[in-house]
């Protein structure tokens, strides 16, 4: 068995590796998850928002954070006129289509808000519509009646002159059976019904509906101020965190012990040069440099990814692999490969290189939640890439919103929890690989 698996062999000794070792595995099976259920394409689309999120309530808390402390909050509910039978009668010149839709209310609050979204198709003469609520005890609250186009929104929570009449907003006095004006309304539970009765004036027009009645919670992780459910970018951010993290660490580690070698081996002016660059690097602040990147030319993930890689290439590991290179360069294998005629570039990538990459591994795992770290700061100074859903957008979006102010703590606690969880495993795992492979630590 070669050192190295004798190495990973003994993770199976440091519990906290093997709990590192779950947490990785746990991420990158939320990352398969994310691209094989939802695709890019798709995962884009939503984090865009607009129609596909219609249906959701806005920063709706998660449902199971409502159970857990033995709430009852609403969720939505949603009834269109495909799920129940459309009654019609034909009259001189016209036809009434009528519709119930039943809207069955078991909850301890009351709803957020309440939409019906009409489509209808006709040629010249718009259909008329009219809308009736009715309580569970019978009782029918005539809503509103207009012409509707092709496709409409009618915002009933948003109804003025329902509002004075309820003497309540329409998502409370249309729920509750206490007088109007009262101090402290109760949800009255039940089933209610949204009568529709349609005009036609034309014998092929047609009407759609759907009714929306927004919950206060919603999904697993909830929602944001655009209505998107931000399981969508929780899931996608991970493979977005750890390839980010992955190719910058690779993209930085591997191209630094490779030039470190190379000045060793060829020594000289070769050396000189690469330490002076090394020297001038170190004290480059790399945020402030993303951040003018970001902001004069461009927030692209992969733009940045670059940046990050080149910056990160004469790195301060430059001088640590120089020291420890430095006395592999005098063994006397060394001295035999360049005897039996071994060039320039095998005794760098295949004598030098490789007696080192053991010590390399444990700086390798612990560089890649810095890298998505920094992927998720730069989003949260709102320098993140503009088209993909990460966690440091959430962040941002949180931050700009005042999420905190109000009280919506599940929108930073989710994606802070993902980074933490991030940081903790590769760290875990990096600790147990360093107390293997770096020799000072062996027998500690």
């Amino acid at each position: 068995m070669t050192p190295w698996l004798q190495g990973l062999a003994r993770l199976r000794q440091y519990p906290s590796a093997l709990a590192g070792l779950g947490i990785i595995a746990l991420l990158v099976a939320m990352a398969v998850y994310a691209v094989t259920a939802i695709p890019y394409s798709e995962a884009r689309e939503l984090w865009r928002g607009g129609e596909a999120w219609q249906d959701l309530p806005t920063n709706a808390s998660p449902v199971w954070t409502d159970r857990l402390l033995g709430g009852n909050a609403p969720r939505t509910i949603r009834v269109a006129t495909d799920d129940v039978v459309m009654e019609q009668e034909r009259y001189e010149g016209v036809r009434l289509q009528r519709a119930v839709l039943p809207v069955d209310f078991p909850y301890g609050g009351f709803p957020q808000e309440i939409n019906l979204f009409v489509e209808s198709q006709f040629d010249e003469r718009q259909p008329f519509v009219r809308l009736t609520w009715r309580t569970p005890d019978g009782e029918s609250i005539p809503l509103d009646a207009r012409r509707v186009g092709e496709s409409e929104r009618i915002s009933i929570s948003q109804d003025r002159q329902l509002e004075s009449r309820l003497g309540f907003t329409p998502q409370v006095g249309l729920f509750t059976d206490a007088e109007p004006g009262a101090d402290d309304p109760q949800v009255r539970q039940g089933t209610y019904e949204l009568v529709i009765e349609a005009i036609q004036f034309e014998e092929t027009a047609t009407l759609d509906a759907n009714l929306v009645v927004y919950g206060q919670v919603h999904g697993l992780f909830g929602t944001d101020h655009k209505r998107r459910d931000l399981t969508v970018a929780l899931l996608w951010g991970t493979p977005v965190a750890l390839a980010f993290g992955l190719l910058a660490a690779v993209g930085t580690t591997l191209t630094t012990l490779i030039i470190a070698a190379t000045g060793v081996w060829f020594g000289g002016w070769v050396d000189a040069v690469i330490q002076r660059l090394t020297e001038i690097n170190i004290i480059l602040p790399l945020l402030p440099i993303l951040v003018m990147v970001g902001t004069l030319y461009s927030t692209s993930i992969w733009l940045m990814l670059g940046v990050v890689v080149v910056l990160g290439i004469f790195s301060a590991g430059i001088k640590m692999y120089r020291s420890m290179l430095l006395p592999i360069r005098e063994a006397p294998y060394i001295e035999a490969a360049r005897a039996y005629g071994a060039g320039n570039a095998r005794i760098i990538l295949r004598y030098l290189v490789p007696r080192i990459l053991p010590v390399l591994i444990p700086t390798f795992v612990t560089l890649i939640p810095t890298y998505v770290f920094l992927e998720a700061s730069l989003a949260v100074l709102g320098l993140g890439d503009p088209v993909l859903p990460t966690w440091g957008k959430i962040l941002n979006d949180a931050q700009a919103q005042s999420a905190l102010y109000h009280g919506f703590y599940y929108w930073v606690l989710a994606p802070a929890a993902l980074l933490m969880l991030t940081g903790l495993g590769f760290a875990m795992l990096g600790f147990a690989l360093d107390r293997i492979f770096n020799p000072r630590l062996r027998n500690v």
